[in-house]
């Protein structure tokens, strides 16, 4: 078993006013050399967006790109005709494959949103761009984790185009969780969106994260109040 250890204090911050952001990996004008990616896992970045801000009207190609709002509502538009809101408890899905044009804003006027965009590398190119957004009850990841982004097509979660697993759960009570590899050879990179957990001796806290790989599970040790995210990825 390898692991890396990402400090929350140590990702890489920019304020622009209308947009403080937190970058996890090299992004923008933040660079770390020993920061560049996890495996196939590009960027994930924690923004804050000031009320009736945004990300204009950009293009991506052969990029994943998951969004998950952790508090907030979030306007999407783009330019395969789909415009709607994502909020807590709701997931977005972009595969932006042979190109593609979208914005993304607070849709309040007077309330700041917090979401975490995250970037993955495409299995496969230059593939038809699609968009998806699926809602999930928060029973779905009650002292559990619950998978929400998956390789394969399915009513429970969403597709994307790498051997790639999303894993999200919030604990209310102290817990042991063992989380298994899904896909051989892949790596995990473990995200503590609230609260504290012990994974494979490390301490973890609001934010922190801890990339792991070359092992089949992870044991981790949860305390109660507390929401992880667990990215999994192939290493190469």
């Amino acid at each position: 078993m390898k692991t890396v250890y990402h400090k929350s204090t140590e990702r890489g911050h920019v304020n622009h006013g209308w947009l403080n952001a937190k970058h996890s990996f090299s992004f923008a004008n933040y660079h770390d050399p020993n920061k560049i990616h996890f495996g196939m896992l590009r960027v994930l970045n924690d923004d804050i967006v000031a009320p009736g801000s945004g990300f204009g009207m950009h293009p991506h190609d052969n990029m994943e790109i998951v969004t998950i709002p952790l508090q907030g509502t979030l306007e999407h538009r783009d330019s395969m005709g789909n415009i709607g809101t994502i909020k807590p408890n709701e997931v977005q899905a972009m595969s932006a494959g042979s190109g593609l044009m979208h914005s993304e804003y607070n849709h309040s006027k007077t309330e700041a949103i917090n979401l975490l965009q995250i970037w993955v590398f495409p299995k496969v190119r230059n593939i038809e761009p699609r968009y998806e957004q699926k809602v999930f009850s928060e029973n779905d990841k009650l002292n559990k984790f619950k998978t929400i982004v998956a390789p394969v097509k399915s009513e429970d979660s969403m597709w994307i185009n790498q051997d790639a697993y999303f894993s999200i759960g919030k604990f209310d009570k102290a817990k042991i969780e063992t989380y298994k590899i899904q896909h051989k050879g892949n790596g995990a990179y473990v995200f503590v969106i609230e609260g504290e957990a012990n994974i494979e001796s490390q301490a973890l806290s609001k934010r922190d994260a801890i990339g792991i790989w070359e092992t089949d599970k992870i044991e981790i040790s949860i305390q109660p109040n507390t929401e992880i995210l667990i990215i999994e990825i192939p290493m190469n």
